[in-house]
């Protein structure tokens, strides 16, 4: 079984929520920033080749390439906008009927290369009251540990470690952590933050609940 060390692995991205707009409606903006031991092209590799993007995220389908449309295995889908290789790309991000928008962007660190994942949204006061940031911060946080661990090895990440480790020990404190960063950031974006922290426990509690079995109800 992978073994990480939660607490530093969770302390390696850096998270900030803004708020913005699109169109007049309000928005709010999760940032994550984490440094790979990583070159440049190596890393845009890894992100954009759908051979390789299934060894650290999910299978995905369709033409990824500036005006195709792409879908990812169980979650979200959407237009591929924009693509500066090996810079950035751009992608809405659509889930049922929920469009929001991400762009990635990779830049030259000491030791490597620097990720910068921005998720934009419209905002849903009362999801957000519920939650905050965490939602899809802490989805992105799991995404990026997963990342890492493909980079640090070369070789695909075990399917049933993802499943299973947001429901480990290691795997709630890496969340907690997670979710505790991401209120963090929110209270610094003017939220609130006793609020912002309460919402986090609710991400917390939804993200390592272990789904009841079917076959057990009744």
């Amino acid at each position: 079984m992978t073994t990480i060390d939660p607490v530093r692995t969770a302390g390696l991205v850096t998270r900030e929520v803004r708020s913005g707009a699109r169109d007049g409606v309000p928005t709010r903006i999760a940032v994550a920033r984490r440094t790979y031991p990583a070159d440049q092209a190596d890393l845009w590799n890894a992100l954009t080749d759908a051979e390789r993007i299934p060894r650290w995220f999910l299978p995905v389908t369709g033409e990824l390439r500036v005006g195709g449309r792409y879908q990812t295995q169980g979650n979200a889908g959407g237009l591929v906008e924009r693509c500066d290789a090996p810079d950035s790309f751009a992608v809405t991000w659509e889930f049922g009927d929920q469009v929001s928008w991400l762009e990635v962007r990779l830049t030259p660190a000491r030791g490597g290369t620097t990720l910068e994942l921005v998720h934009e949204a419209p905002v849903d006061p009362e999801f957000w009251r519920q939650f905050g940031p965490g939602a899809v911060g802490v989805g992105w946080d799991l995404a990026l540990m997963g990342l890492g661990l493909h980079l640090d090895s070369g070789e695909a990440v075990d399917p049933s470690f993802g499943e299973t480790f947001a429901v480990s020990p290691q795997g709630v404190d890496f969340v907690r952590q997670a979710a505790t960063g991401w209120a963090d950031a929110a209270a610094a974006d003017g939220d609130e933050a006793g609020p912002a922290h309460e919402a986090a426990e609710r991400t917390v509690a939804f993200y390592t609940t272990v789904p009841e079995d079917p076959s057990n109800a009744g």
